[in-house]
């Protein structure tokens, strides 16, 4: 399994809009940036993945899972944008602030740090524990 990162604002997609989803989950759809587009191609079914709440908020307050692998983006007929499929799993006991990742020394070198502007970003097994415990799971989901 791999991890990630995925952002949206929320006064414009909101973790509780995933939720309301279900099971189906949404696309990703509407990114328009090469890198995150490749990493959204490295994504298999079951992967899991940190939304966050960018702009407002800066917080990890969610657990998704890619529930569809890499097609077209249904937003635009342009070839080069593709997007994965995402469900909401569960809400973070408590959500972790882009502040509080900064401060850990262990997450130094996550890309939610070194890659701010990135909106779909790779998270590394043990970034993935370390904000799975700052965040108050007692099981790292």
């Amino acid at each position: 399994m791999q991890y990630w990162l995925f952002k949206s604002e929320p006064d414009v997609f909101s973790f509780d809009d995933l939720k309301a989803k279900g099971k189906k989950g949404q696309e990703w759809d509407g990114v328009r940036n090469y890198q995150a587009r490749n990493n959204m191609r490295a994504m298999k079914i079951g992967d899991r993945g940190f939304f966050y709440h960018s702009n407002i908020g800066l917080e990890v307050v969610g657990i998704v899972e890619v529930c569809g692998e890499i097609h077209p983006d249904s937003t635009t007929d342009d070839p080069r944008w593709e997007c994965v499929d995402v469900r909401a799993v569960e809400k973070v006991p408590t959500p972790v602030t882009l502040a509080e990742v900064k401060s850990n020394p262990k997450l130094a070198d996550m890309s939610l740090v070194t890659s701010m502007r990135l909106s779909v970003q790779p998270v590394t097994e043990d970034e993935w524990a370390e904000v799975c415990r700052m965040a108050g799971f007692k099981k790292i989901p």
